[in-house]
């Protein structure tokens, strides 16, 4: 059987070529899955993990069908939404829209927090097809009258476990309800809390449900290692993982904004080119942090876990969790930084006493044990208690007082 293209979706030459030219040839499962349903207008329900091409199987088909009816007038309605939780995965998305439509004559634009107000509504005001943010900002937009859903005939909300983690879902709920009844709705998530599924009975009609395992779990491909240390001696065995793997790029994961600040500049006071990305960072900021560190510029990047997601950046060759996740599910999406692309890589976690048990609650999640050994490299036998005591997967944070709902502190991506 011959393997499938993207020729027979039936886009239009503009698409095409502008896919070839980014050597865009095969199409992934969910792509092969998603974007036939799609270019249909069926709602669509996906679960899928990142780095499985699923932005492209909902950017591609909603591309094509807005561009069969582009508006002639200079004053465009938003006609596609496109909510992300954080504002590095919006970022990401917008830049994939803008790949694909530079033969196709689409305005698009993104809004997120920690950017200035006056630029997004400005970019607003010239009207644009496709709209790309993060729920909090495009709250504050809809309340100022700025952003206007009444013509948007196609709505898509990625990564929707993650905006019900970070304390999103009364901001999606709201926006979902202020848009036409009459449109096609995409939701894909990595997972399906019942949280999200009664998102999806209540406002997607008879969706198509798709849900893409790969081949071999990225985890699969992944070495996974842990170091039994103390809390003290973490920095010092960073300074000896760097050597020990001279030449790869790097990312580092803290617990807290403080921690990831503090490693960044112990790492730069030994001339090593590094940087940090978290909640306390300017979005450009984190923009220059994380495109620096694309182009090899900056050789170690240091984050927190609500960063973890949004930094797709092919060729990172080690993990290392300077502290464990109190979520267990973060540890998969820490180590899926490495290993992208049907590429190997390497992930160790540096584990002191008293977080044994977060260590635990990461192997009984994955059912593996990860093999583990002291400073000096010699096998360890850890003690790993039955539970850390901590909630896994999903945390919400409780509404604020006063009648209205309390935005998570540190909302649009901190």
């Amino acid at each position: 059987m011959p393997p499938l293209t993207f020729d027979m979706f039936g886009f239009s030459q503009p698409i095409l070529s502008c896919l070839a030219a980014l050597n865009y040839s095969e199409p992934t499962p969910i792509q092969s899955k998603a974007i036939p349903a799609a270019l249909e207008g069926r709602d669509i329900v996906g679960l899928a993990q990142t780095g499985t091409g699923k932005t492209a199987a909902f950017t591609l088909p909603t591309i094509a069908r807005l561009a069969e009816d582009i508006p002639k007038t200079k004053k465009r309605k938003i006609r596609a939404l496109i909510v992300s939780p954080t504002r590095e995965l919006a970022a990401q998305i917008h830049d994939t829209v803008k790949r694909f439509t530079p033969k196709v004559p689409l305005r698009s634009t993104i809004i997120v927090g920690g950017v200035s107000y006056h630029k997004q509504k400005h970019a607003l005001q010239h009207g644009v097809d496709i709209l790309v943010g993060t729920p909090g900002r495009l709250i504050d937009m809809i309340d100022q009258g700025v952003v206007d859903l009444s013509e948007v005939e196609t709505v898509i909300l990625d990564e929707a476990d993650q905006m019900l983690d970070i304390g999103f879902l009364p901001a999606i709920t709201s926006i979902l309800e202020l848009l036409p009844k009459e449109r096609q709705t995409m939701l894909f998530s990595a997972t399906m809390p019942k949280e999200i599924r009664k998102l999806t009975n209540n406002h997607l009609t008879n969706p198509v449900e798709i849900s893409v395992i790969p081949e071999k779990r990225t985890a699969d491909r992944i070495e996974q290692k842990v170091i039994s240390i103390g809390q003290k001696a973490k920095m010092e065995a960073i300074s000896d993982l760097l050597l020990e793997y001279e030449g790869e790029q790097i990312i580092v994961f803290t617990r807290t904004k403080h921690g990831a600040d503090k490693v960044q500049k112990r790492l730069s006071v030994s001339d090593i080119r590094a940087a940090a990305i978290h909640g306390n960072k300017s979005h450009n900021q984190r923009e220059r942090a994380l495109n620096s560190f694309r182009r090899g510029n900056t050789r170690v990047l240091v984050a927190t876990d609500i960063a973890a997601r949004g930094i797709d950046v092919p060729g990172v060759g080690l993990v290392v969790n300077y502290d464990m996740p109190e979520v267990a599910e973060s540890y998969v999406h820490r180590i899926g930084r490495t290993a992208r692309a049907g590429e190997s890589g390497v992930a160790i976690s540096l584990v002191s006493t008293e977080e044994l048990g977060l260590l635990g609650d990461v192997q009984r999640m994955l059912n593996i044990s990860i093999p583990a050994t002291d400073t000096n490299g010699e096998p360890v036998e850890l003690e790993i208690p039955r539970s850390s005591g901590k909630k896994q997967p999903f945390r919400r944070r409780k509404s604020g007082g006063g009648g209205g709902q309390r935005r998570p502190r540190g909302s649009d991506g901190n």
